[in-house]
């Protein structure tokens, strides 16, 4: 079993057509059919169903891509720690960041370029859940994301800080001025929120119902920046992690609700060889929790 057979197997059920996989690849139609053929072989099963130019997986193909896909990072991350050992300034970091911290991220995001203007970077927002996904199907070299529950056995965390969830209004309305508000309260305001699929939206809507409370959720939208724009019409008030809002036209207020927080952590596979430039990143990341502390 070759590295360039299960590389070829990849772009294959990713595109489902040998066709456009082998021009992906830069190579001919035969030539992967050729080699993907000598894999299932190999197996002595076939990973394709074949019908006329169209092709899907087989059952053995579909759980024995989760395995190449192993397989191939495993080669990646040796051969990119040979490259490390001979310090070769290049290289690609990818980063999943939560979207409630991208004010954050994006001053540590602004240092490490400066820093390292050689090193490539990809940057993928996403809820934390959406993250946490990404991370198992080795999309990403780490993420920035909210963590609380249960730790994943084969994730590292490094936890960065915590960030209360506020009530965010426009500076103008009846409510800026208070020092605190209930649950009780909260519940007597027009809310617009972050779409429920987001992991805050579930500690929000677990918080209200252990109390046998229901807000007014008038609007649900999948953007944090949309959601503090509605607020900024005055029309509407919003539940968001505290470090999400940095506009002047707007005012956080504190929850009367010690659970109501996020707790922000650096989250990378444990096995997943780490370059130089990834730990270089994460220390940035580091040094500006003890600055914001």
């Amino acid at each position: 079993m070759e590295h360039r057979q299960l590389k070829y197997f990849l772009k294959a059920q990713e595109l489902l057509s040998f066709t456009e996989a082998a021009q992906q690849l830069h190579i001919s139609q035969s030539t992967l059919s050729q080699q993907i053929k000598q894999l299932e072989t190999e197996l002595n099963t076939p990973l394709f169903n074949r019908i006329g130019r169209q092709i899907t997986l087989t059952e053995a193909g579909k759980l024995f891509t989760d395995y190449a896909k192993q397989a191939v990072k495993k080669a990646e991350d040796g051969l990119q720690m040979i490259r490390d050992l001979n310090n070769l300034h290049i290289g690609t970091v990818t980063v999943g960041v939560a979207y409630s911290l991208k004010n954050f991220f994006t001053k540590a995001l602004i240092q490490f370029a400066a820093q390292f203007p050689h090193i490539n970077l990809k940057v993928v927002y996403d809820s934390s859940l959406g993250l946490f996904d990404r991370l198992d199907q080795f999309e990403l070299d780490f993420s920035l994301a909210f963590h609380e529950g249960v730790d994943v056995p084969h994730f590292n965390y490094q936890e960065l800080f915590s960030s209360p969830m506020v009530v965010v209004a426009n500076k103008g309305s009846k409510i800026a001025k208070k020092k605190l508000l209930s649950l009780e309260e909260i519940c007597q305001l027009p809310l617009v929120i972050a779409t429920r699929g987001y992991s805050s939206s579930h500690i929000i809507s677990k918080t209200f119902t252990r109390y046998g409370l229901e807000p007014q959720f008038s609007i649900e939208v999948n953007d944090i920046p949309t959601v503090l724009d509605l607020v900024k019409t005055g029309k509407w008030y919003s539940i968001v992690v505290q470090t999400s809002v940095i506009d002047k036209e707007l005012v956080t207020i504190p929850i009367d609700e010690k659970t109501l927080v996020r707790n922000t952590n650096i989250i990378s596979l444990k096995e997943a060889y780490e370059t130089k430039a990834i730990k270089e990143f994460k220390k940035i990341l580091l040094a500006l929790k003890h600055e914001d502390e």
